[in-house]
């Protein structure tokens, strides 16, 4: 009978697969490089297969290595698994529910849900993760968070999006905007705004530019802001206008203090959703908390 493979190994392996380094792996798992190094010799004599292959720094799979990963990466997630059914065991009538958000989810969309949850899971522990798209994408697949509320990522084949609503960005300006007192936007006038926009970094500034690349314009002076409170702030002041959808700017927009107006005839739409593991099963607090997500977003739809 064959040994049963080392889950240390298959985890070091694993994380070698996906960054290519020794050196970085050795940090990840915390294991010195020299130990990587002999794990993975002990792994090939183990499986009988080559595993790696070195080219110049970067480590690549073989065929046998791809074919080893599948398998490594379905065993690790069995062995979470368990390890969270244990726990819960161990805490009998109690749970935990380790949710990540955009920043605009984290302030608008989440807060509610989590208060209707609490009505049905008093006892869960809760933690709110905050952070942009790619952020949350590489939390979930670390094992930090169970649930994300954010923008649908880009294809990413360990994970499951489950849709919420769809929205629309807009240009936000002052309501003392010539464009806010017109109430048009002229299409000559927007390559000359100056524009205070959410970070670089996110998915939302990244659609921004690929809409704009498409309409065959260039914007003007950005300044890049953090938060979108900070945003709405510098537009209100006319200190630039920004592009945002409409419902996180409902109560500005309400008071007059901000106007939306469409960005032009074509229009930029981004999709929102719960983003897991493809192929964990869900707990009934987190298929709860779903379902409370999707009733939540309802009028965002109809918005």
């Amino acid at each position: 009978m064959m040994e049963p493979l080392d889950g240390r190994q298959l985890r070091a392996f694993c994380v070698l697969a996906r960054t290519g380094s020794f050196t970085q792996t050795a940090r990840e798992v915390h294991v010195t490089q020299s130990g990587i190094s002999h794990s993975m010799k002990a792994l090939e004599t183990e499986t009988g297969c080559r595993l790696l292959d070195r080219l110049g720094k970067k480590v690549v799979l073989t065929q046998a290595g791809e074919q080893l990963l599948r398998h490594a990466q379905k065993i690790l997630a069995e062995m979470e698994t368990a390890r969270e059914s244990l726990t819960q065991l161990g805490k009998w009538g109690k749970g935990r529910l380790r949710l990540g958000g955009s920043t605009t989810a984290c302030q608008h969309l989440i807060p509610p849900v989590l208060r209707e949850f609490k009505e049905s899971f008093p006892d869960h522990a809760i933690s709110l993760e905050p952070g942009d798209t790619p952020e949350l994408v590489a939390s979930l697949l670390r094992h930090r968070i169970d649930l994300a509320l954010s923008l649908e990522a880009d294809r990413e084949p360990q994970l499951e999006f489950h849709p919420l609503f769809t929205d629309e960005l807009h240009f936000i300006v002052s309501a003392l905007h010539p464009w806010a007192r017109a109430r048009r936007v002229k299409r000559e006038e927007i390559p000359r705004q100056n524009y205070s926009l959410y970070s670089k970094r996110s998915i939302t500034f990244r659609l921004i530019e690929d809409y704009f690349r498409r309409e065959q314009m260039v914007l003007n002076t950005v300044i890049e802001v953090g938060s979108m409170e900070a945003t709405k702030e510098l537009v209100k002041l006319g200190l630039g206008i920004s592009i945002l959808a409409p419902w996180i700017a409902r109560k500005e927009i309400e008071e007059g203090s901000l106007v939306a107006l469409p960005l032009g005839r074509r229009k930029l739409r981004r999709r929102w959703g719960i983003l897991h593991r493809r192929g964990r099963r869900l707990n009934l607090a987190e298929e709860t908390f779903i379902g409370l997500c999707k009733s939540a977003c309802v009028p965002l739809q109809k918005s």
